[in-house]
């Protein structure tokens, strides 16, 4: 198995380190357009091999698409993020010419390859590939609600006091601070519903700090976190590769389902090794259908800039 982690930042380093540490391929190539960074993290990371124990060799390229022949998985991290004084349509702008020169070279030596998107704005970046790529809408996976759904339980450990691997939840919707939609109603502690064992106004606060997980941790560390997003990235080339048929949210095209049409957006999905494989109807409350269809509507309006710039 070979993987290709395209951008050499904190997020795609890690998401690789993960990968390699895991032992979940053969060959790993990090790629980035900055000369000698992804050769450098490559190094650094293959000298942690004797003394981690993994056999996976890593390789760091610069632009060098050719390197990247014949990968199973693709994980595309490289973007920019939003700076001071930045319009959403100018980082749109930005990242999407990043992301779809990205994904065009890829497929040039790795036409069968599933495509994993963690560039942000993500649902938009999803919808991009999708668009742009014409490939199967099972080969093309945005990763946000993942990460997403992590923060969820590590947010309802915190308020139970308990394992987080001993929870499940989920978070649908859009990968945005306003946009996703934490589902307390189903969260669950070893089967039992966390509503037996929390009051409203608890959950209430668990859901409002995942939505801000992200800006809470660029808050604190003056950039975008990179551990989890990582982790979150390698969880589905995992599952993807060992062919687990493990449920996640992630970003995936939808036709109809959860009554939405031409959208990339969070919903619950089996990952295996043809990428997504099926989509899990949750059978949304009323509630929750309107706080699905306005997330809807918000990454529609951001879609909307990709049609203004004619990349779609």
């Amino acid at each position: 198995m070979k993987v290709t982690v395209v951008g050499a930042g904190a997020v795609g380093a890690t998401c690789a380190d993960n990968i390699a540490r895991k032992e979940l391929a053969n060959e790993l190539v990090l790629l980035d357009i900055k000369e000698g960074f992804a050769e450098g993290k490559a190094i650094d990371m293959m000298q942690t091999a004797t003394l981690l124990g993994f056999d996976t060799k890593i390789t760091g390229v610069t632009n060098d698409y050719s390197k990247t022949a014949g990968s199973n998985v693709v994980v595309i991290t490289s973007g920019l993020p939003r700076k001071p004084g930045m319009t959403r349509e100018e980082l749109i702008g930005i990242n999407a010419g990043i992301v779809k020169g990205v994904a065009e070279n890829i497929l040039k030596y790795s036409p069968e390859a599933i495509i994993i998107v963690i560039s942000n704005p993500m649902d938009t970046m999803t919808y991009l590939a999708l668009k742009s790529l014409g490939l199967p809408k099972n080969r093309i996976i945005g990763m946000g609600g993942t990460l997403d759904s992590s923060r969820f339980k590590f947010y309802l450990s915190k308020a139970l006091d308990c394992n987080p691997s001993d929870l499940q939840g989920f978070v649908i919707g859009g990968h945005g601070d306003t946009t996703m939609i934490p589902l307390t109603r189903l969260a669950t502690y070893q089967s039992l519903p966390v509503s037996n064992l929390l009051d409203k106004a608890t959950l209430d606060k668990v859901a409002a700090d995942t939505m801000v997980g992200g800006a809470t941790l660029t808050g604190l560390i003056g950039t975008s976190a990179w551990y989890a997003p990582g982790a979150a990235g390698a969880a589905l080339v995992e599952a993807i590769l060992r062919d687990e048929k493990k449920l996640f949210t992630c970003c995936v095209s939808l036709e109809g389902e959860y009554g939405q049409q031409d959208i990339c957006l969070g919903v619950p999905v089996i990952i295996g090794r043809n990428g997504w494989e099926k989509i899990i109807d949750f059978n949304l409350t009323d509630d929750e259908q309107t706080a699905f269809n306005k997330s809807a509507d918000a990454v529609r309006n951001m879609n909307s800039v990709l049609a203004d710039m004619k990349l779609v």
